[in-house]
């Protein structure tokens, strides 16, 4: 049994972990961190306790049940009638009391996620709770989270505490009638029963109620667990949109380029990219502009496949990227984003991010080209210094120094760059600009961008708008355009 339990935890843990991996992006947009976290912590937890615990009393108990009842029948089977009668009757009842407890349980853990996402919430959002005063809205919001939950669990606590002393109650009621009516029968002398036979009948049908009494509270433990593990399905069961063809193509190398053929993206059947059709050519460094919400983040996603068209194609070198291995379709790329996203772990872990044996004077050459030698060099450990949780340690310019060095590392063919120097103060923004610029030589790169002081040097310039390409060409082309969507958006900015 103990290899049972502490291996269903560990598998159970493992199955949510590797689907969570594999879910879209987009599952991540409506499910609270706080409420999965739940899921593979306590849910699971909660199966172990009350379900894998009861396997022992659900296959021991009924045997021991079975074994007793074949003795009562031989002995006295019109007393023994008049018991099974009376047992299936207790059951309903006790059914009807434990009815309720799995809706109940289901309830306590989705507020416990919700009481998690709080928390998280809170650890996340510090500096503002502290800068707004929000200290007191804060503790009202988890107070009345913590208090519903609260109420949802002596619910479930007393359903399931109802369970020993419900079966005990009526067991004593079912003894007192089978003492009654045998009584009676062993005072007419009905059958083979006699006043010795009654006391050995009541005796033997006491050892039964033990088992029975079992079967009830892990009956009452299952219905507890049941509703985790109906949480737990939610997850496991959640459809996997982005999954590679079982015949799949291998793709080592990019040689001739990237098109977008007729595609159409929507977000909860609202449209964000309406017929895109471009080509991107081996070699050429092309920028997305446009206002935010515009689609171009959601369109650079379509490329490694985060999410894939509902209408449409991309194509790499002529092939349906959704016709690709996905692990060889994004070695392929180097990609930053607007937020810098670091792991609770050292320099150089997070620039060799995805490698299994980092080369040092390979991560201090990328981490040199990302103008962040200097500031790593100078903390004390070096690169085998910790960047503490999300980089929290860092400032926004270094956190995304890192992340442009980890993009240099992978040393991809193509580069896809998210407004990599938003975060960035205008030396360092002039220092990694230019080590972006050597960077995208001889490699095909696609850069969102909201600072178009950036972008003037690409070979295609792509304006989104609602999103449709709404203009396209080189900076000085699309500034010749008289009251054009790029020529007003750089007037802005200019000013």
């Amino acid at each position: 049994m103990a290899y049972i339990r502490a291996s269903t935890v560990r598998d159970l843990r493992k199955k949510m972990y590797l689907k969570i991996l594999r879910l879209p992006l987009s599952f991540f947009t409506d499910a609270r961190k706080g409420d999965l976290m739940t899921r593979i912590s306590n849910d699971v937890q909660e199966v172990e306790i009350s379900v894998v615990a009861s396997l022992t009393m659900i296959f021991r108990d009924p045997i021991t049940v079975l074994v007793f009842v074949i003795w009562l029948f031989i002995n006295s089977y019109q007393l023994t009638l008049f018991a099974l009668i009376l047992l299936p009757l207790s059951g309903w009842l006790i059914g009807r009391v434990s009815r309720t407890l799995r809706s109940s349980s289901m309830m306590g853990q989705q507020k416990l996620g919700r009481l998690l996402s709080v928390v998280e919430e809170t650890l996340s959002g510090l500096r503002i709770i502290k800068g707004f005063n929000a200290e007191k809205k804060m503790k009202e919001q988890f107070g009345a989270v913590n208090d519903q939950y609260s109420k949802i669990l002596k619910r479930v606590f007393r359903k399931a505490y109802l369970a020993s002393p419900l079966s005990e109650v009526l067991s004593s009621i079912v003894v007192i009638l089978i003492l009654f009516v045998g009584g009676s029968l062993a005072l007419k002398g009905s059958g083979n029963l006699n006043s010795q036979m009654l006391i050995a009948f009541v005796l033997v049908f006491s050892q039964i109620i033990p088992p029975i009494k079992n079967i009830t509270t892990a009956w009452f433990n299952i219905q507890k667990g049941l509703g985790s593990i109906d949480r737990l399905e939610q997850v496991l069961g959640a459809e996997e949109k982005i999954q590679e063809k079982p015949d799949a193509l291998p793709i080592k190398e990019f040689i001739d380029s990237i098109e977008f053929r007729g595609v159409w993206y929507a977000y909860n059947s609202e449209p964000v990219l309406k017929d895109i059709n471009l080509k991107i050519k081996k070699g050429q460094t092309v920028a997305i502009v446009g206002k935010s919400g515009a689609g171009k983040s959601t369109l650079a996603d379509l490329i490694p496949r985060f999410i894939d068209v509902d209408r449409g194609s991309v194509l790499i070198d002529g092939k349906d990227v959704r016709d690709l291995k996905m692990a060889d379709l994004r070695y392929l790329m180097g990609i930053v984003s607007q937020h810098p996203i670091l792991f609770n772990t050292t320099f150089l872990e997070n620039i060799a991010f995805g490698m299994d044996v980092p080369e040092l004077e390979k991560v201090k050459n990328a981490a040199g080209i990302a103008n962040a030698n200097d500031f790593i060099m100078d903390t004390e450990n070096g690169y085998d210094d910790n960047v503490g949780e999300s980089g929290n340690k860092l400032s926004g310019g270094q956190r995304q120094r890192i992340s442009i060095a980890r993009a240099i590392m992978a040393n991809p063919p193509i580069l896809i760059l998210d407004e990599a120097t938003s975060a960035l103060d205008t030396e360092s923004e002039r220092l990694v600009q230019d080590a972006i610029l050597k960077l995208m030589k001889n490699r095909t790169s696609l850069i969102i961008a909201h600072r178009l002081s950036t972008i003037q040097h690409a070979d295609l310039i792509v304006v989104l708008d609602d999103g449709m390409i709404v203009e396209s060409g080189t900076h000085t082309e699309l500034m010749n355009i008289k009251d054009g969507f790029y020529a007003k958006l750089h007037s802005f900015q200019a000013i």
